[in-house]
């Protein structure tokens, strides 16, 4: 008894000093903390604003440029339409000097500045050529356009999708921890048995080890969850750090026919679009072989004029003497390819046998597309109801943890049934998280195939009422 009173008592200074240094400790880390905080613009990543961060990728960017490019190259293909105008000059002066010399006539002398100026104007009035150029040129161009979209588009389903493993790697986390949690519960009470006398270092041992199985699961998580922030930082081009809501919820609802989603997305697809583009780009390539064998006539105009200053060719240089002169001829041209041995016509055979088979591209895309369609449908339907189930597998897993503690400590079940039960209570959660993961893919993939917007209500347009309670609209 002496010693149970005297020990709190000894004890007191250094309880003292060590709660003194815990607090002086616990200042010293709330500074650092707060140093190490301070994070200026820390970009806030939400799932609303991806669309928006997504711009500053740099892949992204590689193709705004490629669509610069075709549009300029669409520019240079439309100026041809209109009239070329070159100068030239043949010396800007020239300067001759010489002597002409003959036994039988006076020697002559040059001495003289020159310059021959001369401005040309051609305007090609009839070229068959041009129009199938600027053909292909628009054509290049909107693909261009369409594969910026479809980049764009991609990236940010990507981007999605990395943010929702963001959020499920964190959910998985705290699922962990609460585990953890009943493990040490699990362990105490096993501990509390064997001092009492009414357990046994079996169950002890059992309960340590699943603690220890807890906590490197939960490791694992940790690890998982900072690789997927590395993951998303890299997609979002996020040099810093950033802030996210790592709550998992349900993004939004899907109240379209399976139809509707099919044709939807059959109609507005920028991949079809882009195989039809390329079909007719071949079929303008296939005609411009053609068209070299058509005739062309263009409108050409030439000014040309010469000025001298001095003497060319006199006994007698007169240094003063100057002269002038200018030609302009207008002329109405005409160039005909007639005969090429064939060239251009198997040329021209070649380019519509390619264009036939983008055709059966097209036709082998749609294909694909339905079939993609269909799955994400049927698959996100099988998630709605996953997530309720798992829910109420959550809600039977937790009572069932609740009844084998309560046996447990009366003496009527072991401890290897509650650890059973924290497993199946864990189990149930990571379903869930799974579900509701897998669930909001489906719907990013659905939005990404069909270009419908996600609903962000659960209900259908004409409905006023939920009629089935276990209807995914009431989670």
């Amino acid at each position: 008894m002496f010693r149970r009173i005297i020990k709190p008592i000894l004890f007191l200074p250094l309880a003292l000093s060590i709660n003194s240094i815990k607090v002086l400790s616990s200042e010293t880390k709330n500074y650092i903390d707060n140093v190490l905080e301070e994070k200026p613009n820390i970009i806030f990543v939400d799932y609303q604003e991806i669309e928006k961060i997504i711009l500053n990728n740099q892949e992204l960017k590689s193709l705004q440029n490629l669509v610069a490019s075709a549009s300029f190259n669409l520019s240079s293909q439309i100026a041809k339409r209109y009239p070329s105008l070159d100068f030239q000059a043949n010396g800007l002066p020239k300067y001759v000097a010489g002597k002409q010399y003959n036994s039988k006539s006076p020697t002559l002398k040059t001495s003289q500045f020159t310059a021959n100026p001369s401005l040309n104007i051609k305007w090609d009035v009839i070229a068959p050529l041009r129009e199938y150029e600027i053909k292909i040129a628009k054509a290049n161009y909107k693909i261009a356009e369409n594969n910026y979209e479809i980049k764009k588009k991609d990236l940010i389903q990507e981007a999605r999708m990395r943010y929702h493993k963001y959020q499920k790697s964190y959910q998985n986390i705290q699922n962990k921890k609460f585990t953890l949690d009943l493990s040490i519960t699990s362990l105490e009470n096993a501990k509390a048995k064997l001092d009492a006398g009414i357990g046994t270092k079996f169950e002890v041992l059992e309960a340590e080890a699943q603690l220890s199985r807890d906590k490197q699961s939960l490791n694992e998580k940790k690890i998982e969850h900072e690789i997927n922030k590395i993951s998303l930082k890299e997609i979002l081009n996020i040099k810093g750090n950033f802030e996210s809501n790592n709550e998992q919820n349900l993004i939004g609802f899907w109240n379209y026919k399976l139809n509707k989603n099919i044709n939807e997305g059959l109609d507005k697809n920028l991949s079809l679009k882009n195989l039809l583009l390329q079909k007719s780009i071949k079929q303008s390539q296939a005609n411009s072989f053609l068209a070299q064998n058509k005739p062309n006539i263009y409108i050409s105009n030439s000014l040309s004029s010469t000025f001298t200053k001095g003497d060319a060719l006199s006994e007698i240089i007169d240094s003063e003497e100057s002269g002038s002169n200018y030609t302009n001829t207008i002329s109405l041209n005409f160039a005909w390819n007639i005969f090429d041995g064939g060239q251009n016509k198997n040329s021209y055979k070649s380019k519509i046998a390619d264009s036939e088979a983008e055709k059966y591209a097209y036709e082998n895309l749609k294909n694909v597309l339905t079939t993609n369609i269909s799955k994400a449908y049927l698959n996100l339907k099988l998630n709605e109801e996953k997530i309720i189930s798992s829910l109420k597998e959550i809600e039977s897993s937790k009572e069932s943890v609740r009844l084998s503690r309560l046996r447990y400590d009366v003496g009527i079940s072991t401890l290897k049934d509650v650890l059973v039960r924290q497993s199946e209570l864990s189990n149930a959660k990571s379903k869930n998280i799974n579900a509701i993961y897998n669930y909001n893919l489906n719907l990013d993939e659905l939005e990404r195939l069909t270009f419908i917007d996600i609903n962000k209500n659960c209900l259908d347009i004409n409905s006023t009422k939920i009629k089935d309670k276990k209807s995914i609209c009431n989670i």
